[in-house]
């Protein structure tokens, strides 16, 4: 989806004219480059988080022919995705709503389950390969007729 396909919607949902949907749109992301730009995080609370990462220089290989190459220090965006967006998507980790029940039932399993001694591994058997039976081509005559 495009900016103009979310403005035509957005409009469309709101009965508001596009051109105006547009510089809302336009305003929202020129605010929320000048916060990046200036360190700080953007935090959409049911959508996601944007934020500027240091990244340290560091010395890197060229993996064709193993040389060593200097990588630059570099400011780096991240999304983090928030909760809602990941059940939507469908990308959320199973079990996460369930922690608290899981602590609990996890410490009792504890308590009872002992782990069993390891058992050694019995030796491979060797198998003999057999051969197939040659198969004796039939050879037919067909009927002269």
């Amino acid at each position: 989806m495009t900016k103009n396909e979310l403005a035509r919607e957005l409009a469309e949902d709101h009965e508001l004219p596009r051109r105006q949907v547009v510089e809302l749109l336009d305003s929202i992301l020129d605010r929320i480059t000048e916060v990046l730009k200036s360190g700080d995080k953007v935090q959409l609370t049911p959508f996601g988080q944007f934020k500027i990462r240091d990244r340290a220089a560091r010395v890197a290989r060229n993996p064709q022919t193993g040389e060593p190459v200097n990588v630059p220090a570099k400011r780096v965006l991240k999304f983090i995705a928030g909760r809602s967006l990941k059940e939507a998507v469908g990308t959320a980790k199973r079990g996460a709503a369930k922690k608290a029940g899981a602590k609990k039932a996890g410490a009792a399993k504890k308590a009872v389950a002992k782990k069993a001694p390891a058992r050694k591994a019995a030796p491979a058997k060797k198998s003999v390969a057999k051969k197939a039976p040659a198969r004796k081509a039939a050879a037919k005559k067909g009927r002269g007729r």
